[in-house]
């Protein structure tokens, strides 16, 4: 699946769980809560296909999943670059210290696995925005 449509997709799930807690007139600080790793594992299984493995995505004690893509990545699904004859995908706009370029064949890809930005509760505050697809808005690198 590439970036584009992941980026798609899970907006759409994102969306209709919001809608939902907006319903029950949750408060911003409630809405975020709710994204709680292990809440979000057993309301809303089909949001992640790590939850039904009791896996999370980054090594953390207390992983939120609001933001579950980070306002720092940034791709092309056409590729960004050529590096010693691969093509580049993605990256990282703040070259977070815990990223790396992960070598994939001939393709290179951001590999997030290490960092743990997105996934506070203080960083989805200072983020935050009701409508999860204009905080990505700026992921992808138009050509």
């Amino acid at each position: 699946m590439s970036y584009k449509n992941w980026l798609r997709e899970h907006g759409v799930k994102h969306k209709k769980i919001v809608e939902k807690l907006l319903t029950q007139d949750l408060t911003q600080e409630k809405i975020i809560e709710y994204f709680d790793f292990e809440n979000m594992k057993e309301k809303e299984s089909d949001f992640c296909p790590l939850y039904a493995q009791n896996k999370k995505c980054h090594d953390m004690k207390e992983l939120n999943c609001y933001l579950c893509s980070c306002p720092n990545f940034r791709f092309s699904d056409a590729g960004i670059q050529s590096i010693e004859n691969k093509i580049q995908y993605s990256f990282c706009s703040i070259d977070s210290k815990d990223g790396r370029q992960g070598v994939y064949g001939e393709k290179i890809h951001q590999d997030c696995s290490r960092c743990q930005v997105p996934h506070t509760k203080e960083y989805v505050h200072k983020h935050f925005d009701l409508e999860w697809n204009k905080i990505m808005q700026i992921c992808e690198i138009q050509k």
